[in-house]
């Protein structure tokens, strides 16, 4: 404690330098903690996006992540309601998951026959409900959450599309979608009648159902006709009621996105056949749960027949862009501290050297009368770490202050592979971790910067310095 307190008064000793070294280590220490909790903010920001879109985990064939896409009917679950009844029973499971829905995913084309106009789409059905209790997951307090689905309370043929899928089929004007102009014009008159052969595929049910040019026209909502493979690999085409164009963050799937009701997107793909899905989303109520849950349902899956093999993928897996985003800025941060580092170690070891060529007097007079040179070489280190040890509360203080002041701004950003804004925060509230290792860091960092100045101030020959003037 005696060290200490002669480090403190000898810091005092030259109050302006002093200062001007511990600013330098405040500052240094902010931006690691606000770029720090920016960082932390994303990775929130993604896995919400994602456990409320696929869930924390989800049951798929073994075979579908990598080759299912294009063969939903190949890679599905058949008995997906057996195996949806169990986990929700299982005793281990029950307390963890609030949410287990089926969802069915597939490729197809959605045609505007009337303008002569069509398109390759992705397809989403789902269970409307689930779906919305999935949005409504926000266990790191994110400031803005997801609406629930249009297609709540809606018909078994309503679907939404993205407002790319729109304007590509023409249906800007009955859906008020913005920023439709453009230079071409179909050729073929509008109104034209759906192709009878096309309309012949229109099943419901797996009977054949009225074409769409006999059946009752909808005038409220535009329709579509939607062509896509069934599990006999034959063209099957459902048509359905658009009830609204909706963006969906990213371009690339507002320009394919179809959501449906999980029935019709089963009677599209299986008809009369028994109906599968392509996977069995489960959601969590918190993320730690992961290892817990995988784990039961792995011993789950080991009664599973054998010709129905299964496995579970959590969210990470489902979704490669979060792992490489949140290396790219694990790569960007650890590269901001080191820089920083490098000068908070530079600035403080020039403090200390201009310290030890101020005081070489004091030096030689310490060691002329017994003090031996491991208690010199303490002295200024001391020193660097009662600088370090303030300049890491002041920091902490001032970065949360900003912190603070930040999110109350309600700033906005947009990331890359998404078009509107989302909250720009920096979250530093309840991470402690961070701001112990980035505090303890900078203490280091003090203390090895003070070593080889506190090592020349104990090699001084005691002669040399007691005449230094």
């Amino acid at each position: 404690m005696s060290t200490l307190s002669l480090a403190w008064r000898n810091l005092l000793r030259n109050r302006r330098r002093s200062l001007m070294t511990l600013i330098a280590m405040v500052l240094g220490l902010m931006a690691v903690l606000l770029f720090g909790g920016y960082i932390r903010d994303i990775n929130y920001g993604l896995q919400s996006d994602f456990v409320r879109r696929t869930g924390h985990l989800q049951i798929q064939h073994k075979d579908y992540f990598r080759f299912g896409s294009g063969n939903p009917a190949a890679y599905g679950i058949r008995d997906y309601e057996r195996i949806i009844a169990v986990v929700k029973r299982d005793p281990v499971l029950q307390p963890l998951l609030p949410v287990v829905t089926p969802t069915l995913q597939f490729g197809g084309i959605a045609g505007n026959f009337a303008a002569s106009v069509s398109r390759t789409v992705f397809v989403s059905g789902m269970v409307v409900e689930d779906q919305n209790r999935m949005r409504e997951w926000n266990d790191f307090e994110l400031r803005i959450l997801s609406r629930h689905l249009s297609l709540s309370g809606t018909a078994p043929d309503t679907a939404v599309i993205g407002t790319g899928v729109a304007r590509v089929l023409q249906l800007c004007a009955q859906l008020d979608v913005p920023d439709c102009e453009s230079s071409v014009v179909a050729s073929t008159p509008q109104g034209a009648a759906l192709p009878a052969d096309i309309a012949e595929l229109a099943t419901t049910g797996g009977a054949p159902a009225k074409s769409a040019a006999k059946a009752a026209p909808d005038t409220a909502r535009p329709r579509i006709e939607i062509l896509a493979s069934n599990a006999r690999g034959a063209p099957n085409v459902a048509a359905v009621s658009v009830l609204r164009a909706e963006f969906q963050g990213v371009k690339e799937l507002d320009d394919v996105y179809v959501g449906l009701h999980l029935a019709q997107a089963q009677r599209l793909v299986f008809g009369a056949a028994p109906p599968q899905v392509t996977a069995i989303a489960l959601q969590l109520r918190h993320t730690a749960d992961i290892p817990l849950a995988q784990g039961r349902l792995d011993e789950l899956h080991k009664t599973t027949p054998k010709d129905e093999p299964l496995v579970v993928l959590d969210y990470e897996t489902l979704n490669p862009f979060y792992r490489q985003t949140l290396s790219m800025f694990a790569a960007i941060f650890g590269f901001i501290a080191v820089l920083i580092g490098a000068i908070v170690l530079f600035t403080v070891t020039n403090t200390m050297s201009m310290a030890v060529v101020e005081r070489t007097a004091e030096i030689g007079t310490l060691r002329a009368i017994g003090l031996r040179r491991a208690r010199i070489r303490a002295m200024f280190v001391s020193e660097g770490i009662v600088l370090g040890i303030f300049g890491a509360l002041i920091g902490i203080a001032a970065a949360m202050g900003f912190s603070w002041a930040i999110n109350q701004l309600g700033l906005t950003w947009i990331p890359p592979g998404r078009i509107e804004p989302v909250p720009l925060a920096v979250r530093l509230a309840g991470e402690h971790g961070m701001m112990l290792v980035s505090a303890t860091g900078l203490v280091i960092v003090a203390a090895l910067s003070a070593i080889l100045p506190a090592a020349r101030a104990s090699r001084m020959n005691i002669v040399d310095a007691l005449r230094h003037v």
